[in-house]
């Protein structure tokens, strides 16, 4: 063979070869170098084996399909589709029957307890029309009546469920297919968001279960109230009053033979036992109320509960390990309304302090609670003894976050002044005795639920807050119960416009937004974030060489040359550190908005809860990993590697 034949044979071999592995990987989305071209399925698509083909197999709504080639045949464009990136192309869809799904994010809604159903529209206009005028009731309230009345409106497509879906119990896929953000003539900043969806059960043609009768649902309605006690040295009045509260309530319980409807359980917390070996414990779990069969159960499994006979190395103490062991080590689904009631005269221990067993932080704890659908009280004794310490300001801070409930974004922080033992027995009555009216409501049926609701209000403007935060919150437990148990399904809509806001009460959103990272996505997502908390320690000891390190650790890890040389009022985005899924969300970040005047600028505690706020978002990235059943496939047959996980926008960088 000549070298003339043997060059065009490699040359050939080479072409081949480069095609095949072009053709192994999904074609990239305009503009970017990392991101491939998506799209979703809507209903009706079938997947054919050749591009212009006939028949084929229906494809479920929504799945999502990488694009790995385009092609035109008979005047229309066709897609040849894989289920994953990892070149496994399987057929063809017609480009008519999918949407381009560029941004990786779904919706999900809140607990509709403290707000109106949210209504999706059929043209951006008649959401503008909305937020254009300053008195929106004039407009929202017709449109709500005729959905009452005929079930359907001019312009509505579709509402949310009356029920509450949870998105941690059953994923569902609302995504954003564009967005834009506006003042409304009320002055709330509120986004505009076309979204798709469709539902299960609408595309199998089944019907919504919704249809029951919720007062025959609720008769099963129950509650899990877990008590979770600081038991430090100055704790003993409290503990004693807690006790003799649930020994009352437990009374009433049985009279009404509702025993099998309201369960407590107790958790006791304190400090390190390394700090102070004669502690004892940092947390123990007294009664766990899926094991308690009655009153004198309770009492006999707490009885051995007492404070602390030796005193902690500081005032505050762990509280976010006795909630943790409270939310990881009880089976809350067996709970429609769950409950944890934390009690205590201190702040918590700091996430990045060395006397930390969990290394969490409030807002951390308040999302594992969220993930079970937990409130979370807190009732914080202002004793003489945490404001001496001056704890009283750094633990409201603390436990206000904490207790702010997911599910209608009401804070559950209720001060005990002074820390007077009466007053606290009160407001420990006042629990007990609201969450047992609210299930005893619900087991008699809707007219007794409403009475509870109607209920005398009390002279102490306090108590009176707390009752009508559990009203609020007793709602939303049972709309999300409902949920749960009839099949609850997002809406049987394909496309339209909502608002992030409630239309009429504007401060209330109405939807959260979750990022969805592969595993690849989120294993970089970690380690950027490691080197970045690295360069931001080194940088409390020498602010300057911050961005100098991330620039060595970008150049090091392939970024773009013209990226990483060094430039005045360079943002961390510029870098070319993150991903390109996180280039389009529409957020701000504290983290990529980031620039080197600005670091400078921080003083040292303000560069310290940088990075403490930091290290929290990378310790849920290590639990999200961990978290095997909440790793959802968007495609049949797809690679695992392509699964997604639902990041709460607020944990992103």
């Amino acid at each position: 063979m000549t070298l003339h034949r043997i060059l065009l044979s490699l040359t050939v071999g080479m072409l081949a070869a480069t095609q095949a592995l072009a053709d192994d990987r999904p074609l990239l989305q305009e503009g970017k170098e990392t991101l491939y071209q998506r799209v979703l399925t809507t209903p009706g698509c079938h997947l054919v084996q050749d591009a212009g083909g006939a028949g084929g197999e229906l494809q479920p709504a929504f799945s999502r399909f990488y694009v790995y080639q385009l092609s035109e045949k008979s005047g229309e464009n066709w897609l040849k589709v894989g289920p994953d990136s990892y070149g496994s192309a399987i057929g063809w869809l017609p480009e008519s029957c999918t949407v381009d799904w560029k941004m990786q994010l779904t919706l999900s809604f809140t607990n509709p307890a403290n707000r109106e159903r949210l209504m999706f529209f059929k043209e951006r206009d008649g959401l503008m029309q909305i937020f254009d005028d300053f008195e929106p009731s004039g407009k929202v309230a017709p449109l709500r009546a005729q959905l009452r009345r005929d079930g359907e409106a001019s312009g509505i497509v579709a509402q949310e469920p009356e029920y509450f879906v949870d998105l941690q119990e059953q994923f569902y896929l609302l995504p954003i297919l564009e967005g834009e953000e506006i003042m409304t003539e009320a002055g709330f900043m509120t986004r505009l968001l076309r979204v798709a969806s469709v539902s299960e059960a609408a595309e199998e043609g089944q019907q919504d279960d919704t249809q029951k009768d919720p007062s025959a649902q609720l008769r099963e309605f129950n509650a899990g109230v877990v008590f979770v006690i600081d038991s430090t040295s100055s704790m003993g009045p409290y503990i004693e009053r807690t006790r003799e509260a649930v020994e009352r309530i437990y009374q009433r319980i049985e009279d009404q033979q509702l025993t099998d409807q309201v369960k407590f359980g107790l958790v006791s917390y304190r400090d390190s036992v390394d700090a102070a070996p004669g502690i004892e414990y940092v947390t123990r779990m007294f009664a766990n109320p899926a094991d308690i069969e009655s009153g004198n159960d309770f009492m006999a499994r707490v009885a051995s509960l007492s404070e602390a006979q030796v005193s902690t190395v500081g005032w505050e103490e762990d509280a976010y390990a006795g909630i943790m062991q409270a939310v990881e080590e009880i089976e809350w689904s067996n709970f429609g309304a769950r409950y944890i009631v934390l009690i205590t005269d201190a702040s918590a221990i700091d996430s990045d302090s060395e006397r930390s067993s969990t290394g969490f932080s409030a807002d951390q704890v308040r999302l594992e609670a969220a993930r079970q659908g937990i409130a979370v009280y807190t009732l914080h004794l202002k004793t003489p003894g945490g404001e001496s310490n001056g704890d009283h300001a750094k633990a409201e801070a603390q436990y206000s976050n904490l207790s702010t409930f997911a599910g209608t974004g009401t804070s559950l922080y209720y001060p005990v002044n002074t820390g007077d033992v009466t007053l606290f027995g009160q407001r420990v009555d006042a629990l007990a005795s609201a969450i047992t009216d609210q299930v005893q409501a619900a087991y008699l049926g809707d007219e007794a639920i409403g009475s509870a609701l109607n209920a005398e209000p009390t002279e102490d403007p306090s108590e009176q807050r707390l009752m009508d935060d559990m009203q609020v919150i007793g709602h939303a437990m049972r709309l999300a119960y409902l949920g749960q148990v009839t099949g609850s399904q997002a809406p049987p809509v394909f496309e339209a416009w909502i608002s992030d806001r409630d239309l009429i009460a504007q401060h209330v959103p109405t939807i959260d937004v979750r990022v969805l990272l592969t595993k690849g996505q989120l294993s970089d997502l970690s380690d950027v974030v490691s080197e970045i908390l690295n360069a931001a320690n080194a940088g409390l000891i020498s602010p300057t060489d911050m961005f100098d390190r991330l620039r060595s650790v970008a150049a090091a890890m392939g970024a773009d040359p013209n990226q990483v040389q060094q430039s005045e009022g360079q943002h961390l985005s510029e870098l070319g550190l993150m991903g390109e899924y996180l280039d389009d969300l529409p957020y701000q970040s504290e983290v990529l908005n980031l620039d080197e005047e600005t670091w400078l600028s921080w003083d040292g505690l303000q560069q310290e809860r940088f990075i403490r706020r930091l290290a929290t978002k990378l310790r849920h990235y290590q639990r999200y990993n961990e978290d095997v059943d909440r790793w959802v496939s968007l495609a049949e047959g797809a690679d695992p590697r392509d699964d997604v996980y639902p990041i709460p926008l607020e944990m992103m960088p």
